[in-house]
């Protein structure tokens, strides 16, 4: 009886742990992907202090201060952040492929799909032993970049193709997200001689940048669309020109006029946000993983600067990426510290973009309609 009464007892811990790790997939998205996204940005930018400069100021010393092992350590991290996420990405597949489905529908949900292959090429640009130049590169590229190219068919295709998915429906600040992934791969693509290839994709993506920037500017019902919690996000609004910068300075092989003029639009997109530091008060009540979303802009726009103080080489210049690297660097590493200790907000009850809630508020609706319609009928 004894046995019995332990075995009865025993089971329903057994649904409950079950349960927790089905919870956990219910409520993980693609949006965590912000993890990896911002930490492999972190590890090119590393690559890029590291690599010996012409710059005579005080870049070089700051630089050497860091030991080489410091960027082997980063990179590890950031490849085993992205392979964790992809690993529970897929297990999401397989139990919850429903919420799949609603992502690529979600108007936010459906940009993150980016970031896995757009980590993945930051991480083949900032790779410790494989070059541009080697065997590897092009077929990683490839393997990276051909998910890019067909989330862009379909993405931009329900732009301009379909009523409810017109960008002026669906236009928020995460859809930078889809342009950067142009020009990550188009400045890969650079690096290991495809110049036309990049040409292609940084065309692209410059095409649709334009238009989503005036999309944005004058402030149409998609722009609307995000709560409070997600502001960070706005950040995405100068990391897409820096990022163009980064793409064409590899294109032409140096940081010609373009490049300024897309550094400096860069610049002001970047002071015009922190100048109105109310706009972030409410996202920043409650840690979550839309905080991610500080990371990676800033560390382009810190990998842009530091392009800018090696060709101008002035004292402004240096000083200006000096100060645009270490805020990068810091405010990395007070996201990793937060997200150490406060791992139990990673994952909260009120994530307004899980599909998977979207799913079952909305197939509520439908059975509550249901119930109505058939109470009708028994009425009449």
């Amino acid at each position: 009886m004894e046995t019995d009464g332990q075995n009865e007892n025993a089971k329903p811990h057994q649904v409950n742990n079950d349960t927790l790790r089905l919870s956990l997939l219910t409520k993980f998205h693609a949006g965590y992907f912000r993890i990896s996204f911002a930490l492999c940005g972190q590890a090119l930018l590393w690559k890029t202090l590291s690599v010996p400069s012409t710059n005579g100021h005080v870049f070089q010393p700051f630089v050497h201060v860091v030991p080489s092992t410091a960027f082997i350590l980063l990179w590890s991290l950031a490849l085993l952040s992205l392979i964790t996420l992809c690993l529970l990405y897929v297990a999401r597949c397989v139990t919850r492929f429903e919420s799949v489905c609603a992502e690529f529908q979600h108007h936010v949900g459906m940009n993150y799909l980016f970031a896995p292959w757009i980590s993945g090429l930051l991480l083949l640009q900032s790779a410790p032993f494989l070059g541009p130049r080697d065997v590897g590169y092009p077929f990683l590229w490839w393997v990276l970049s051909l998910p890019i190219i067909a989330l862009d068919i379909k993405i931009y295709g329900q732009w301009f193709t379909q009523g409810k998915k017109f960008l002026s429906m669906v236009a928020n600040p995460t859809s930078h997200i889809s342009v950067i992934g142009n020009l990550v791969s188009a400045r890969a693509a650079a690096e290991m001689g495809g110049r036309e290839s990049a040409l292609c994709l940084f065309a692209v993506g410059m095409v649709h940048y334009a238009v989503l920037l005036v999309t944005l500017y004058q402030r149409f019902l998609g722009n609307d669309s995000l709560p409070a919690m997600m502001r960070p996000v706005f950040f995405l609004f100068f990391a897409a020109p820096s990022m163009a910068s980064l793409a064409w300075c590899s294109i032409v092989s140096s940081f010609d006029t373009s490049c300024k003029m897309l550094f400096f639009l860069s610049l002001f997109l970047f002071a015009s946000l922190v100048s109105r530091p109310t706009l972030f008060r409410r996202s920043m009540r409650r840690f979550s993983v839309a905080w991610w979303a500080y990371s990676f802009p800033l560390t382009v726009l810190a990998l842009a600067a530091t392009e800018y103080a090696q060709e101008v080489k002035g004292e402004i210049a240096t000083l200006l990426m000096l100060i645009l690297s270490v805020l990068s660097v810091i405010v990395t590493l007070i996201l990793m510290l937060l997200t150490a200790i406060r791992t139990n907000d990673l994952l909260p009850h009120d994530d307004p973009f899980n599909c998977s809630l979207i799913i079952h508020r909305s197939g509520k609706r439908k059975s509550n309609v249901i119930k109505s319609v058939n109470k009708f009928c028994v009425q009449v």
